[in-house]
């Protein structure tokens, strides 16, 4: 992770921005507040690095990141994309290092960090936080769920209108001026240059239109179904 001490935000307000937090007391927030700090990473720096250790929770406040295997030097499979709310990390929590992804910021973000101390307080004291945190978990597995059926299941047209429909759905029509084709081609798990060949049939049947790296869906239907038929 970054050096960041530059860019430590000195109001610290960090529990008030997950809705899993709602839950705690008064104490309890002064504890998780006492043991965080919040940060800000400029759009393109590493927030997390795959192989390295990292003694924090970390959720993300505002901008998008993308979270990813480093398969090899060229090539990332780009799992999941982290908007304002979602966990970068939890698995300190349970003692697991090195991180198994990297993580990095796509639009420039706000990040919090917590002790994992202080969750694993949380924890053991406050049953409804642990249960909402349960539920925000499950999320995040059934999406790797989703993740390896299109990739062991569907060809590379379906990989690629799962991608754009789940990024569409996540970040809006803007998130894709956040990213390049091979970041697309991460999301979809296939090459750069069959991306951008494939865009170029979808923008030609009229699924898609392309302007830059914008990416507006016009025949929605129509992308589902090939997202559908794999």
């Amino acid at each position: 992770m970054n050096s960041q001490k530059n860019r430590t935000v000195s109001d610290n307000t960090c529990p008030g921005y997950l809705s899993c937090f709602d839950t705690l007391t008064d104490d309890q927030t002064e504890m998780v507040k006492s043991g965080s700090r919040q940060i800000i990473y400029n759009a393109g720096e590493t927030i997390l690095k795959q192989g390295l250790y990292s003694p924090y929770v970390i959720f993300l406040i505002s901008g998008f990141a993308k979270m990813y295997l480093e398969a090899d030097r060229n090539r990332q499979i780009i799992t999941h994309l982290a908007g304002k709310g979602d966990f970068i990390s939890f698995s300190p929590v349970f003692n697991e290092h090195p991180h198994k992804y990297s993580a990095s910021a796509l639009t420039d973000c706000e990040v919090c960090l917590i002790e994992t101390s202080g969750i694993r307080k949380l924890l053991h004291l406050n049953s409804t936080f642990g249960f909402t945190i349960t539920a925000r978990n499950w999320q995040t597995e059934s999406r790797l769920i989703d993740l390896l059926a299109s990739h062991s299941l569907r060809h590379m047209p379906g990989r690629l209108a799962t991608a754009i429909l789940y990024l569409n759905d996540k970040g809006g029509t803007d998130i894709f001026n956040h990213l390049s084709r091979k970041d697309l081609a991460g999301f979809a798990n296939i090459n750069a240059e069959s991306t951008v060949k494939l865009l170029k049939e979808f923008e030609q049947d009229g699924i898609i239109s392309l302007n830059s790296k914008e990416i507006i869906i016009t025949k929605r239907d129509e992308l589902e179904k090939i997202a559908l038929r794999g």
